[in-house]
């Protein structure tokens, strides 16, 4: 059974992650280099093995080293209402963790449930890039991916409070929109847990264009609230315990990294143990992309990791799948290309929604071919459970 992240990520890649298990099958090794919200990985329809992920956004991966060690605090840290002070003092809290960030790097068993907790809480309702990051900063800081520099301009853009996002989603009930349950529905496509994966629309109450209380360095945002019938939040805490218990027992046996991707890309961790598949999603290198949310940085790490890719993906023992848009990376006439819609990301929200459908993913020659047989192997059981 699957499960979703408890916070939106752009880039995430829940809508292709059937097709990746299709194409690597039941692997007794599991590597995602940049793990981000783990969209693949949760995904995951057959009974989980070795599995390996990294990220070097610190807070990211502390988030999964809480979660599976004290689910129970993160979740209570993460329960809070929302407010506008509280989401300005924990971010510049968060953001002066130095010590914090310095752990991270070098000790492979820390972990703080308290910063995983605010850090989950505040991306829920955060708009747009510069979540707890910063110009000096190396790495994905963000969910945005934001080039360093970018956010020392403060901005004017307001949080989310519709409720509608990870920890701070909306009870539903039966009639459309239905009650938490104690256990969240953990079926792919199922209704439980489920969000949005694209950047919210910003209600008539407030546009970019509002006025905000800006401090030197840090961007500060202005809450909108949906005036809407249906304003309940989960502010209980079952939901979110249930969420994040459930989270634990899925990553029990997941080794976390928080460093540069291609330590996980040496032998030891993959050939060495088996088969493996490798999902490779770096930020998006293309030239195309609007340069005001990707740094240049961008597209040399996502020219070496293409790199990396074609050199090995002759390997029988890899199942290398590499993400990218239409026409960013040239790959020999071995591999498969396929195409698929994204939700959405910055650009549509402001009413571009081209990008969505330059959505690439690359397979090795050694991923498995789709048949029906390979589906229903996968699959049917997943499907049976949520029957």
């Amino acid at each position: 059974m699957t499960l979703r992240s408890p916070f939106p990520w752009f880039g995430g890649k829940s809508r292709v992650a059937p097709d990746v298990w299709v194409r690597f099958g039941d692997v007794p090794n599991y590597v995602e280099p940049f793990a981000g919200s783990l969209a693949v990985l949760l995904a995951r329809p057959t009974e989980p093995r070795i599995e390996t992920v990294n990220d070097r956004d610190c807070y990211l991966s502390n988030f999964w080293r809480a979660v599976q060690a004290e689910p129970d605090a993160v979740a209570r840290f993460a329960v809070w209402a929302i407010n506008e002070a509280d989401l300005h003092a924990r971010h510049r809290w968060l953001v002066d963790q130095e010590q914090f960030r310095e752990r991270m790097k070098t000790d492979p068993d820390f972990f703080d449930a308290k910063i995983a907790g605010w850090w989950c809480w505040g991306l829920c309702q955060w708009i747009g890039s510069g979540w707890c990051s910063s110009p000096e900063w190396v790495g994905r800081t963000n969910a945005g991916r934001a080039p360093r520099g970018i956010n020392t301009v403060a901005h004017h853009v307001r949080p989310d409070l519709s409720g509608s996002r990870g920890v701070h989603r909306r009870e539903r009930n039966l009639a459309g929109a239905a009650n938490w349950q104690k256990r969240p529905t953990l079926a792919r496509g199922g209704r439980g847990v489920q969000m949005s994966r694209q950047m919210p629309a910003i209600s008539g109450n407030g546009g970019a264009s509002g006025a905000g209380i800006h401090a030197s360095g840090l961007p500060r945002k202005m809450p909108v609230v949906d005036r809407g019938t249906d304003s309940r939040l989960v502010t209980t805490g079952e939901a979110i315990l249930a969420w994040m218990r459930a989270l634990q027992d899925r990553l029990r046996r997941v080794r976390v990294c928080c460093g540069d991707w291609s330590r996980l890309t040496g032998r030891s961790v993959t050939e060495c143990i088996g088969v493996t598949g490798i999902f490779l999603d770096p930020p998006y290198g293309d030239i195309n992309r609007d340069p005001a949310i990707y740094a240049h940085d961008d597209l040399s790490i996502a020219n070496q990791v293409r790199q990396w890719a074609v050199e090995n993906g002759d390997n029988p023992k890899l199942r290398i799948a590499l993400c990218g848009y239409e026409g960013e990376h040239e790959m020999p006439a071995t591999w498969e290309c396929v195409a698929w819609k994204a939700i959405g990301g910055y650009a549509a929200a402001a009413g571009n929604s081209e990008n969505a459908h330059r959505e690439r993913v690359w397979f090795s020659p050694h991923c498995l071919k789709p048949t029906t047989t390979t589906q229903t192997q996968l699959f049917g059981a997943a499907e049976e459970a949520r029957r």
